[in-house]
């Protein structure tokens, strides 16, 4: 079964997210703008979200995490929760 470890900044508005993503594309460090930004508790860690597998997330999160490019800073992508920037640290087939 594959499994994935990814890390995320949860933000209200896409504006934001966006905004968010062009400091991190700029060379700001994603953990440190988790812990300043995030509105998860996974902020406080960076937005580190361990290990998971397939369905263990909301739908719109696995899609990007078990398909889009390993390395790179995916979003914003919305879900139930608000807008997201997911960093795909690992994924294994």
């Amino acid at each position: 079964m594959p499994k994935a470890s990814a890390r995320h900044i949860l933000v209200s508005s896409e504006e934001i997210c966006q905004e968010l993503k062009v400091e991190i594309e700029g060379g700001a460090d994603f953990a440190t703008v988790a812990k300043e930004h995030s509105q998860c508790p996974s902020g406080k860690d960076g937005g580190n979200l361990g290990v998971f597998g397939p369905g263990q997330m909301v739908k719109e999160f696995d899609e990007v995490v078990f398909s889009g490019e390993v390395g790179t800073v995916h979003g914003p992508v919305k879900t139930q929760f608000g807008y997201h920037l997911i960093d795909i640290t690992t994924r294994t087939e």
